[in-house]
């Protein structure tokens, strides 16, 4: 199979083929016997790949974080990915994973609660959810390792274009200013700076050029 055919057959993967191929092992938290995902990495992964899924914590009539039926706790939320919503239920526990009397709730057990039933939600579409089945690896045979690989390929070259994209918008503000004021101003604002930092981190050919681009700017703007 060509690289040119493995890529489109990797287009054709479904949304949740794709996450539900990412090995999360390394990032499983073990706690009273049950295995659970970092819910801080399992969004960081999701949003990634999918930066408009959305989260929701379903409240109450009361418009409380959590529900009760007088005795325990649970909490409900929702992950949503290319229109499609998942909702998960979790009781509010403590260290022994036992329920929470309702006499007894804490907001942070609230809080607890409600992360982990995020990352939940999140492996109902795919990501980390065989470990919720009591597995320990997903599915690795050497095409899915192959077709992961070129997804994080894809995903690196979006982060490319996006990177020069950014490079050219910010070159051409630069080559607009009319005063050293203007080009400092430009130079230190804030959705500026993330841009030129990215370029430090991702693209230090782009870095490297932009710096001189400013430099030359300043030097033009010095002698008017």
């Amino acid at each position: 199979m060509s690289k040119k055919e493995t890529k489109k057959e990797t287009k054709e993967l479904n949304y949740f083929e794709q996450l539900n191929l990412i090995n999360v092992s390394e990032h499983v938290e073990k706690k009273a016997g049950l295995n659970y995902l970092s819910w801080a990495w399992a969004w960081t992964e999701l949003k990634k790949r999918y930066p408009d899924a959305k989260k929701n914590v379903i409240k109450n009539e009361q418009g409380w974080l959590y529900h009760t039926d007088g005795k325990t706790c649970w909490v409900e939320v929702s992950v949503t990915i290319k229109d499609i919503e998942e909702i998960e239920y979790l009781p509010v526990m403590d260290y022994k994973n036992q329920a929470i009397p309702l006499a007894n709730i804490k907001s942070t057990n609230v809080n607890t609660s409600i992360q982990r039933a995020i990352t939940k939600a999140i492996a109902r579409h795919g990501l980390g959810l065989y470990i919720y089945a009591g597995e320990d690896l997903p599915n690795t045979d050497s095409d899915s390792e192959k077709l992961a690989k070129i997804a994080d390929e894809e995903l690196q070259e979006t982060y490319n274009q996006q990177n020069e994209d950014n490079f050219i918008g910010l070159k051409a503000t630069l080559e607009s200013c009319a005063s050293l004021e203007e080009l400092k101003e430009v130079w230190t604002d804030k959705e500026n700076t993330k841009i030129i930092n990215s370029l430090k981190k991702y693209r230090n050919d782009l870095y490297e050029t932009i710096i001189e681009c400013k430099e030359l700017i300043k030097k033009e703007l010095s002698n008017d």
